[in-house]
């Protein structure tokens, strides 16, 4: 599944409605008062998390949105009516960028909603200033205005496992062969040009695009790339056997998380060989030596696509990591 990751938005709160000079009539007493009420509060803005990872599709033509102004308020002592709030919807993982304050809204928790602009106030009517000294008002107040900004909207990935590596690792037949997710498969430089997400019981797998040496300094497409793996709980990273220094691969990859930051290079990691059919086992068995005794890593496993068991193995074991994971 392919989808817009970024948009810019215009987004303004509603509008105080004015307070009003009115008079009380009453029968002989044409005007016995101020009756002039407050205006309402204009509309507040909220960012509400959803489920729906390609639902920024919605803002693909449509970039300004407005809450409703307060009403002007009545006679009698009457207010007017509140605008109503407007109820933004992203989807989960979204980071909204006010860029006239900077501040930021992250968006984790579904159905949860955020407010992100105020509304204005209401101004007041002339019933408000009534005194003893004063029995006849003619302030009134307009009502203030709601908070506007343009807002820098971009989803960042949220997903359990992140699958990493060079291109034609093998990322998008695994993501196929542990989920549903149809992703497809090429043997060239950028087939994925975005995510594609699976469903492996409840745990949410990403086929990050391949990375390439020089990604992390925004080489070809890497950089917009390596964003989606911020919010990636565990990487799955994948070397393909058809390689002649494997490790050498793994080396460049890591070092691309490094360079990029923010934490990529301290996220849980597995290695994945891919295309172990490529090699005899002997030489298999050594390959994983060396990486174990290179990295540091006891979590390295192979696979190939044209034996289901050796992915339903990985799949086993991956799926016992996750469960341990998420009950510490």
């Amino acid at each position: 599944m392919a989808f817009l990751d970024e948009v810019k938005l215009h987004i303004k709160a509603g509008d105080g409605g004015d307070g009003v000079v009115r008079w009380r009539h009453e029968k002989f007493k044409p005007k016995s008062g101020p009756g002039g009420g407050d205006g309402g509060n204009g509309g507040d803005v909220y960012a509400e998390t959803i489920s729906d990872l390609a639902y920024l599709e919605f803002y693909k033509h449509k970039k300004n949105f407005y809450a409703e102004n307060g009403i002007p308020g009545g006679n009698l002592g009457k207010d007017g009516r509140n605008g109503k709030d407007l109820i933004l919807k992203f989807p989960r993982g979204t980071v909204l960028k006010n860029l006239f304050t900077d501040e930021e809204f992250e968006l984790g928790e579904i159905g949860k909603k955020i407010l992100i602009l105020k509304g204005g106030s209401g101004g007041y009517g002339n019933e408000h200033f009534k005194s003893s000294t004063n029995t006849t008002p003619l302030e009134w107040t307009p009502g203030k205005k709601g908070e506007v900004a343009d807002f820098y909207v971009e989803l960042r990935l949220f997903a359990d496992v992140g699958l990493v590596g060079f291109p034609s690792a093998g990322k998008s037949t695994l993501l196929n062969s542990l989920t549903n997710a149809k992703s497809k498969v090429g043997e060239y430089h950028f087939t994925t040009l975005d995510p594609h997400l699976g469903d492996m019981y409840g745990y949410i797998i990403a086929d990050i695009p391949g990375i390439i040496q020089g990604a992390s300094s925004g080489r070809g497409l890497g950089y917009k790339f390596l964003k989606h793996i911020r919010r990636t709980d565990t990487i799955v990273h994948l070397i393909s056997l058809e390689s002649k220094e494997p490790i050498l691969d793994y080396e460049i990859v890591r070092g691309e998380l490094l360079n990029y930051g923010e934490g990529l290079d301290e996220k849980d990691e597995l290695i994945l060989l891919t295309k172990s059919d490529l090699v005899e086992k002997d030489e298999l068995d050594k390959i994983i030596a060396k990486f174990r005794n290179k990295v540091g890593n006891d979590m390295i496993y192979s696979i190939t696509a044209y034996d289901d068991e050796s992915i339903k193995k990985f799949k086993s074991i991956l799926i016992k990591f996750l469960g341990k994971k998420h009950k510490v």
